[in-house]
């Protein structure tokens, strides 16, 4: 198989598993959504190219911590079908991992936004 052939082949897999995300998945939908609002913002504002990457890479760190939540979650279904202490620690711990990098996305958010709303 070729290199490309293989290339096409593991892109349309990933572009999957984004379409399961998006369709299925509320709280990526959510984050979408409000990483879509910033980038309007950051438009409306003007912010400069600087502050466009620190938001960018914000968006997509939180998008990719769900991503991961949520294959965490499907292994340890699959794994543990019955609700057993670690498997729910597990869970418990990759949501807190999505809840402490959303905390640091607003913070963020509000250093890069703030002077522009109160200039």
């Amino acid at each position: 198989m070729s290199r490309i052939r293989k290339f096409s082949k593991s892109f349309s897999f990933a572009l999957r598993g984004l379409r399961y995300i998006v369709r299925s998945e509320k709280n990526f939908q959510n984050e979408l959504a409000v990483g879509f609002l910033v980038v309007l913002m950051a438009v409306y504002f003007k912010i400069n190219q600087f502050e466009i990457i620190v938001l960018i890479i914000t968006i997509g760190g939180v998008l990719i911590m769900e991503i991961l939540n949520t294959v965490l979650e499907r292994l340890v279904d699959i794994l543990k079908p019955k609700v057993h202490p670690y498997a729910r620690l597990a869970k418990d711990l990759m949501a807190a991992s999505v809840l402490l990098v959303s905390i640091l996305a607003i913070v963020i958010g509000c250093i890069v936004f703030i002077p522009y709303i109160f200039k």
